[in-house]
């Protein structure tokens, strides 16, 4: 089996080797596992790609590359330079630091990445860790992810929807709860979630030369969202899988709004 990885983290973060340690029991002694992720920091770029200017990428090690793109990037890279063609069984994307769940996903390059993926018509898992306080004084923040991951994703892999003949094909969403694995009670399938009392902002914060300049915040992690959702399942001690496409469409309304244009 080839697997390919990458994040929105950068080549050079921990949750990336975490998931070079699913992506390896996964495949197996006669797979690969390909690495192909930022060269730096890439986190809230979403779905972007560098359309409009080209992108470095360097080879540091046999299968691994860093290139000066997005998460989606590096999934185009991998696909049509660095594997010549030869497409991946599998995609995962993360691990990431800190949660995508619920409006988080809308933002996340760790999605961006796999939803890049499944538009290219392969399997993508997008993975990332919820933190929190249970996961602060933990050696390895990643445990959850690190202990639990194989099963998830194998479980997907042998067991998942993925819909291969559809224009859209399915990719999956999988948060690791914010607690040490030996407290994590299990999977639970759920809907995106939405915490309805947060949202991104902005701070302003005035630089030594005088000028002002904006930060982006987020709001509380902590929040719940609705019973049967990702951040819900999570803060209740769940790896939360969530089933996901590319086709934004509101399909529930379509009708509703003919019948109000007719």
């Amino acid at each position: 089996m080839r697997i390919l990885i990458t994040n929105d983290d950068g080549i050079n973060a921990p949750g990336l080797e975490v998931a070079h340690q699913i992506a390896t029991e996964i495949a197996g002694p006669d797979g690969e596992v390909w690495t192909v992720a930022p060269a730096f920091e890439q986190s809230g770029v979403g779905h972007c790609i560098s359309y409009t200017h080209p992108m470095m990428i360097a080879k540091l090690d046999r299968r691994r590359y860093a290139a000066e793109g997005s998460p989606a990037d590096c999934v185009l890279a991998a696909l049509y330079d660095v594997l010549q063609g030869a497409k991946p069984d599998l995609v995962l994307s993360g691990v990431n630091r800190g949660n995508n769940a619920a409006e988080n996903t809308l933002y996340s390059g760790t999605i961006g990445g796999a939803m890049e993926a499944a538009l290219q018509g392969i399997p993508a898992i997008a993975l990332s860790q919820f933190l929190g306080p249970e996961t602060d004084g933990l050696a390895d923040p990643f445990e959850a992810a690190r202990v639990h991951g194989p099963g998830v994703v194998r479980a997907l892999v042998e067991k998942g929807l993925w819909d291969r003949d559809a224009d859209y094909r399915l990719f999956y969403n999988v948060n690791f709860p914010p607690y040490p694995a030996a407290q994590v009670k299990g999977v639970k399938v759920t809907a995106q979630g939405f915490r309805r009392d947060t949202a991104f902002s902005v701070e302003p914060h005035q630089s030594p030369s005088g000028r002002k300049f904006l930060w982006i915040k987020g709001g509380p992690q902590h929040s719940p969202t609705l019973p049967g959702t990702d951040a819900a399942a999570n803060l209740e001690g769940y790896v939360s899988v969530t089933p996901m496409r590319a086709d934004l469409t509101a399909h529930d309304r379509l009708a509703d709004l003919e019948a109000l244009l007719a």
